[in-house]
């Protein structure tokens, strides 16, 4: 055996090389992983709030716009769905939108910030079928009123409100998204007045 003193300077960079290898590497793997926790740029515009123009929406027209994945239908209700509304208060289910899912502003006859213009999205509150909107014709599922919404999977009905008749398999009315005015001809939808 040598008595020789030992260099243990080798040994000491070799450890501290491959320590810092080591580290380069657990840092290069956690970012992407930590990375995959933010949602993505689609999923971000999926839930982004929507601008919506009016300017061309003519009375009786309905537009469809999607918003997190849902239709969103903004109707320019003419004078005469205005005045069928108020006949067959009587036969809906909440006709004055108590039930707890309607936002503050959607808890009048009309069920929206403006008279003739009407949000809603266009899911049927039974089992998520796409209701469809008839605009004459409506008579023929409820006598004495010509416009309003029918369920096509399950019967459900709905009035130009958005307001579900009893006796269907609906149990509450069309849901109302947040959405508010910019100016007289464009809607944000996916943001309530006020929270801007």
């Amino acid at each position: 055996m040598s008595n020789a003193p030992v260099d243990n300077s080798r040994r000491r960079f070799l450890t501290i090389a491959t320590s810092v290898v080591g580290g380069v590497g657990a840092v290069g793997a956690a970012v992407p992983f930590i990375a995959s926790w933010n949602p993505s740029e689609r999923a971000k515009s999926a839930g982004a709030p929507v601008e919506v123009d009016i300017s061309k929406l003519e009375p009786g027209q309905l537009i469809r716009v999607e918003w997190r994945g849902k239709p969103v239908w903004v109707i320019n209700r003419t004078p005469k769905m205005l005045e069928q509304m108020k006949a067959h208060e009587g036969q809906l289910r909440d006709p004055n939108s108590e039930e707890p899912q309607q936002p503050e502003f959607a808890k009048n006859a009309y069920r929206s910030q403006k008279e003739n213009i009407f949000v809603a999205v266009g899911i049927c509150t039974h089992l998520g079928c796409s209701p469809t909107f008839l605009n004459g014709g409506f008579g023929e599922k409820v006598e004495g009123t010509e416009d309003g919404f029918f369920c096509p999977c399950h019967g459900s009905k709905f009035d130009m409100a958005g307001r579900v008749f009893q006796a269907v398999p609906a149990p509450l009315n069309l849901e109302i998204p947040p959405y508010s005015f910019i100016d007289d001809t464009t809607i944000i939808v996916g943001v309530e007045e006020g929270a801007a």
